[in-house]
Order: C-alpha cells, then structure tokens, then sequence
C-alpha cells in the first residue's frame, strides 16, 4: 500500500514541518518513506508545500503528480491543488481559512477547524500540528503515538520550549476526527461529498 501526500499552505504555516514529522513517523513505523519540500518567493508569507510518500514497498519516485490526499492549510493551496488529487481520493482543509469547498464529487473532504482550535490552545502556530494530528485520526497512515514520538524528535532546538503546546495540538486533532478514511475504491460515493467537520 502506498499513499501520496501534498500538504501545503504559506511561508510560516510550518508545512515543511508537517511533512518531516509525518515522515520520520513513517520511518519509525518500518515504512518505506520520501519527503519533498518546495518553496515559493518567501519562505514566510510565500508558497510552501511538501510532497511525502508513505509505502509498505519500495518507492519508485518521489514526485507526485496526482496525490491520494491533499491538506490544504490555506485557501491558494486548496486551489491550487484540489484538481490534482485522484479519484476517490482524500482532502483535509483547514477550514479556518479556507472559504472554498471542491467543485468535484469524487473526492472525500474533512473540514478542520485547525487555525481556530490552534488559538483555542494559546498559539496559532501549531495549527499545523492540529492537522496533522487530524490526518492520522482519519487515515491510520501513522498512529498518534509515533506522531509525538516525531515531533519530539524532529521540532527545531530554538522552538522546543513549544514542545508540549505542539504535542497537545496533535492530540486535539487526533480527537476531532470520529470517522476514518481510507482508500479503497468503495470509500466514495460518486455524487456526494463527505464531510467531517472538526470541533
């Protein structure tokens, strides 16, 4: 089984973090792992987003064209990206910011109230956290526990004193999501979108 991701959002979202902690989690799990990052103009305030893929077998490339999930962390990226996720593929905004829902039926959406639940902890920088913690809630791809695990392990020495702020944010996501996803062909209904909206 392997599972292409593109997560993506604006300088200073921390979305090259997401996508190293969801990796090295993979990593601690014995999967066969690739992180991508790619950034705009401006690291803060410009386009960021990371391609990681996570897989039971050896991985052939890095490059996704046409990823299983999409997390959205601001309304460009969500345009951006929508049209590229495959057919009964998965789709994780954070709707705190993102207005916008997909013009497609074949796609399964979660809406996350990242930005918001982030403010409700003290800091809004941890929203990412938030969704990441949302994302294995749904998917499995990682558990929560390898999550925390990651972050302890990946975040930056001069944010650590932000270390149990993030930890909780994973756990609040994680705690939102009450259904799965997963992506086996019967998942998606044509016709209709899904919607998970968090609390």
């Amino acid at each position: 089984m392997e599972t292409k991701l593109i997560i993506a959002g604006h300088g200073g979202q921390g979305i090259v973090l997401m996508g190293m902690v969801l990796a090295h989690a993979g990593m601690a799990e014995g999967k066969e792992v690739t992180f991508f990052p790619s950034y705009g103009p401006s690291m803060r305030g410009g386009t960021a987003n990371c391609s990681v893929i996570i897989s039971s077998e050896e991985i052939a490339t890095p490059v996704i064209s046409t990823p299983d999930i999409l997390i959205a962390m601001n309304e460009p990226s969500f345009r951006e990206f929508e049209s590229r996720v495959t057919e009964k593929g998965g789709i994780f905004i954070n709707r705190s910011l993102v207005a916008g829902s997909p013009t497609r039926d074949d796609v399964e959406l979660f809406e996350v109230e990242a930005t918001r639940m982030a403010g409700d902890l003290g800091n809004l920088r941890v929203a990412n956290m938030v969704m990441l913690g949302a994302l294995a809630g749904a998917t499995g791809i990682v558990t929560l526990p390898t999550l925390v695990r990651s972050i302890e392990a990946v975040l930056p020495q001069r944010r650590r004193g932000l270390l149990d702020l993030n930890i909780k944010a994973l756990k609040k996501g994680n705690e939102t999501i009450s259904r799965s996803f997963s992506l086996s062909p019967e998942r998606v209904d044509h016709g209709r979108k899904k919607r998970v909206t968090g609390v």
